[in-house]
């Protein structure tokens, strides 16, 4: 999908071996296919603002980041709440199907690789409902 994936985490080098070694490679053949970098302290999770000084751990974030160093797409979800791997595949093709375009398309709402997209313009303000509907 020529995307960069990086792991970061307050956990230590130690804890990610293990934790890739005795848990993720049970679970992901060959185990995690993208760096873990440590993140110790939390600098760059308040950069974020995703890292709790009071529990000194880090909130689940995903960041998809342009080519151009810029946020186009965050979640953040506290530690209980697994997230979505496919809706994050979603957002990324969706994100690369806009930049590819230069803005000549958007992806409505449920959008899915293969889908019609929207050509945005004045034409299409108040008229979304004539060229899209919601799937069921």
């Amino acid at each position: 999908m020529d995307i960069e994936i990086l792991s970061v985490s307050v956990d230590s080098i130690f804890v990610h071996k293990m934790w890739n070694d005795n848990e993720l490679s049970k679970m992901v053949d060959g185990g995690v296919p993208f760096p873990m970098l440590s993140d110790g302290g939390g600098k760059v999770g308040s950069l974020y603002g995703v890292y709790d000084e009071t529990g000194g751990v880090e909130n689940r974030g995903r960041f998809i980041i342009d080519p151009d160093g810029i946020i186009q797409g965050f979640e953040v979800l506290t530690p209980p709440v697994g997230r979505n791997l496919e809706e994050t595949i979603r957002q990324f093709k969706a994100f690369q199907l806009v930049r590819k375009s230069g803005g000549t398309e958007a992806t409505p709402a449920e959008w899915m690789p293969g889908d019609e997209t929207l050509k945005p313009g004045p034409e299409l303000v108040g008229n979304i409902w004539k060229v899209w509907s919601p799937k069921k």
